[in-house]
């Protein structure tokens, strides 16, 4: 997330009779084979190399570098060495970009986080023309946008300016991602919904197949609050150094990623190579769904519990590190059996209700006590289904305020959404009253609530109050916060 500076260092050595070009300081090979590209824009410039050694540092020498992104600084600085560019002028710019055999300078990630390096540390930057929009995020006032070295030149010599780059748009609008008027029925969870929204709870949803868990989920984007400047700033950073920025526009809208369950360990948390961000970093201030969680691998969802306590990831791999934040809020659902009709006696399997117990248990305790709200999801009845009166169902647009005004309450009384609550902080806002600290006390003793249980439910009860617009947290808050709670299911008879 924090750009780190690499100075390009190019020396020139007399006593050959011939050109030799070396780069040093720990390069990989892309970084190495940009050699034969900078000969060949020198060629399509009618340049060339003087006979003499040429060396290219790349300082701190004991830092591994990687990528295309070296290719433009380290021509800039052979520019400079034979005296084609004036060194005084780009040494106060940070330089990046991959350059073409023609001399095009090509788009490579990570322009963002690279601008607001520069803009803090008071220098300008340089960087690919199709990026500079992308530069301008970070509200940098000296960005130059070259399309080809020779504009570059031009520029730097006095013969022709590059226009500054127009900004990004920002439109905060909310795509169409669908509406919950569009969901028959499903009252509960649409509340369940509502709840995890405005607090920024984790929910898992289990129902038979065609209950409309997916469809629920999908809408989740619709109720949630516009992103802030600083979400769209870290978001928009995530976004660049994956190379998944979109083209002319910023991530305004809160992120929401449906990974499939065959995903891998290191497609979840990131890694790889370049140690690039995962997806749980990609849905950063916004959501990730897990749809047919059981079917996932038992050791990538285990991944999920340390980002979901710290918000951050740590990819650690042989010749790199990174932390990645992910601060993301988790949607999963899940039928209660392979076939998935546990509980209806016209399609149930004759296993049940082993083979519900063995198919839920493949999620482990610490990970389900992780997910805030736990709900049934009921098949939805012919009588619903028939139900044309849109008018009648709630829009998301109306959620959404309510969800609004909640989360504006949480950031006015304690700079955090209620999820994040911890500590003496929780503590000080989910006070409760004699009557109501035993009726908690009682319920958790008997439902074998560990304390992070315990805990969660105080989050869940002050979410439920401020929906309500109350200062103070009452029974039926506590009430139905406990509803939630994934203990005694019921009809799946699971154990989780």
């Amino acid at each position: 997330m924090d750009a780190t500076r690499i100075d390009v260092q190019v020396q020139l050595a007399s006593g050959l009779s011939k050109p030799e070009f070396n780069i040093i300081g720990l390069a990989d090979r892309a970084v190495k084979e940009s050699a034969e590209r900078i000969r060949n824009v020198l060629a399509a410039l009618n340049l060339s190399l003087p006979p003499k050694r040429l060396t290219v540092n790349l300082s701190p020498a004991d830092m591994e570098k990687s990528g295309s992104h070296f290719d433009l600084p380290i021509l800039c600085g052979i520019l400079c060495a034979i005296g084609i560019l004036p060194e005084d002028k780009l040494s106060n710019y940070l330089i990046l970009g991959e350059v073409g055999l023609d001399g095009a300078i090509v788009k490579t990630d990570g322009i963002l986080p690279a601008s607001v390096w520069a803009k803090n540390n008071n220098i300008g930057i340089i960087c690919p023309a199709a990026q500079g929009a992308e530069a301008r995020l970070s509200d940098h006032p000296n960005i130059i946008a070259a399309g080809h070295v020779a504009e570059l030149i031009n520029h730097f010599n006095g013969t022709a300016n590059i226009h500054a780059p127009a900004d990004m748009t920002r439109d905060q609008s909310v795509s169409h991602i669908g509406d919950m008027s569009e969901v028959h029925g499903q009252e509960a969870a649409k509340r369940a919904i509502e709840i995890a929204a405005a607090g920024g709870h984790a929910l898992l949803m289990i129902g038979p197949p065609g209950s409309g868990k997916t469809m629920l989920a999908s809408r989740m984007p619709g109720i949630l609050p516009p992103m802030t400047t600083d979400e769209i700033l870290d978001t928009s950073i995530i976004y660049s150094i994956a190379g998944q920025l979109p083209g002319k526009s910023l991530m305004t809208q809160r992120p929401f990623r449906s990974i499939h369950h065959t995903a891998s360990a290191i497609a979840l948390a990131g890694g790889g190579g370049s140690a690039k961000p995962g997806e749980i970093s990609l849905a950063h201030n916004g959501v990730l769904f897990l749809d047919e969680l059981p079917e996932f691998n038992r050791t990538t969802l285990e991944i999920l519990r340390q980002p979901m306590e710290s918000g951050t990831i740590t990819i650690s791999r042989a010749r790199r590190n990174a932390t990645y934040p992910a601060r993301f809020q988790l949607i999963a659902a899940m039928n209660p059996c392979p076939c998935g009709h546990l509980g209806n006696p016209a399609m149930s399997c004759s296993r049940a209700p082993r083979c519900a117990e063995a198919y839920q248990n493949k999620i482990s305790g610490p990970l389900l006590d992780r997910i805030d709200l736990h709900v049934d999801i009921d098949p939805v009845n012919p009588w619903d289904m028939n139900n044309d009166d849109a008018a009648v169902r709630e829009n998301s647009a109306t959620i959404r305020r309510r969800v609004i005004a909640a989360r504006d309450i949480q950031i006015a009384r304690q700079g955090v959404v209620n999820a994040r609550l911890d500590g003496a902080l929780l503590d000080s806002v989910t006070k409760l009253s004699p009557d109501l600290t035993e009726f908690l006390n009682n319920a958790a003793q008997r439902m074998g609530m560990s304390a992070r249980g315990y805990n969660r439910i105080k989050r869940i009860a002050r979410t439920i109050a401020d929906l309500r617009g109350a200062e103070n947290i009452q029974m039926a808050d506590l009430a139905e916060a406990l509803s939630y709670r994934p203990i005694n299911r019921g009809k799946y008879g699971a154990k989780l």
